[in-house]
């Protein structure tokens, strides 16, 4: 079993930058892929980012490449992503993701979702 539990979300004026954290409660962090994804009000639940079990690849939304990194710290039982120049459409609760051997951008791929964090870009 796998908990996770998201931080770092808030209001922020757009062209600003937030860190969201996710801290998973897993004896084997580094036997997961960790995603990040994003739900708007109103609209699906969509792919964001993903990493790698070592980190050692990363993926990307075409709408979120250049400004969002997702990196993972794997004797922390942590992944984050670091997101600039942050726009109003950005504006979702992000939710952290967990799973051994996903299809990265499928979420129905990943068996284990954190609560979520609001994250709200103001214009």
């Amino acid at each position: 079993q796998v908990q996770l539990v998201e931080s770092g979300g808030g209001l922020v004026q757009a062209g600003g930058s937030l860190r969201l954290s996710c801290a998973a409660s897993v004896r084997t962090f580094s036997s997961y892929v960790m995603g990040w994804f994003r739900q708007a009000p109103g609209k699906e639940r969509e792919f964001v980012a993903a990493i790698t079990w070592s980190g050692g690849s990363t993926y990307y939304a075409d709408s979120v490449k250049g400004r969002f990194t997702i990196s993972r710290d794997n004797a922390k039982n942590t992944v984050y992503l670091q997101m600039n120049s942050l726009k109003p459409e950005d504006t979702a609760v992000y939710y952290c993701a967990a799973d051994e051997f996903p299809n990265y951008y499928t979420d129905f791929e990943y068996d284990y979702w954190g609560q979520g964090t609001q994250v709200t870009v103001s214009s």
